[in-house]
C-alpha cells in the first residue's frame, strides 16, 4: 500500500507562486512514475505534469508549460509541483498520483493506481 498525502495549496493573487508537495509513505515510490493532476468544480480531473523515475524526463499540460515545474527528490519519497505565474484559471484541487507500472512519464489518468487525498489551490484575480 502507498499513502500519498499533498499539501502546499492556498489562496494566492494572480500572478503568484506556490509550491505544493507530495509525500509518499507505505512503500518507496522512487522507482516509478509520478504525476500531478487537478480537478475544477464542474470538470473532469486533468493531468499537469508527469516525472519520470529519477526525474530526468519531465511532461506538462500545454496550460502550464512554462509556468510549472515538476520535481521529485527520491530521497525523501517527495515529488514537488512549483507554480509560478498562477491564473485564475489554476483554481482547482491538486492532486498527485503513483503509476507503479511504469518508470517513464505518464500522462493518462487512468493509469495511475495511488492517489493522494488533493490539496486545493485558489487564485483570485
Amino acid at each position: 500500500q502507498v499513502q500519498l498525502v499533498e499539501s502546499g495549496g492556498g489562496l494566492v493573487q494572480a500572478g503568484g507562486s506556490l509550491r505544493l508537495s507530495c509525500a509518499a509513505s507505505g512503500r518507496t515510490v522512487s522507482m516509478y512514475a509520478m504525476g500531478w493532476f487537478r480537478q475544477a468544480p464542474g470538470k473532469e480531473r486533468e493531468f499537469v505534469a508527469t516525472i519520470s523515475w529519477s526525474g530526468g524526463v519531465t511532461y506538462y499540460a500545454d496550460s502550464v508549460k512554462g509556468r510549472f515545474t515538476i520535481s521529485r527528490v527520491n530521497a525523501k519519497n517527495t515529488v514537488y509541483l512549483q507554480m509560478n505565474s498562477l491564473k485564475p484559471e489554476d483554481t482547482a484541487v491538486y492532486y498527485c498520483a503513483v503509476d507503479r507500472d511504469s518508470h517513464t512519464i505518464v500522462v493518462d489518468t487512468m493509469s495511475y493506481d495511488y492517489w493522494g487525498q488533493g490539496t486545493q489551490v485558489t487564485v483570485s484575480s
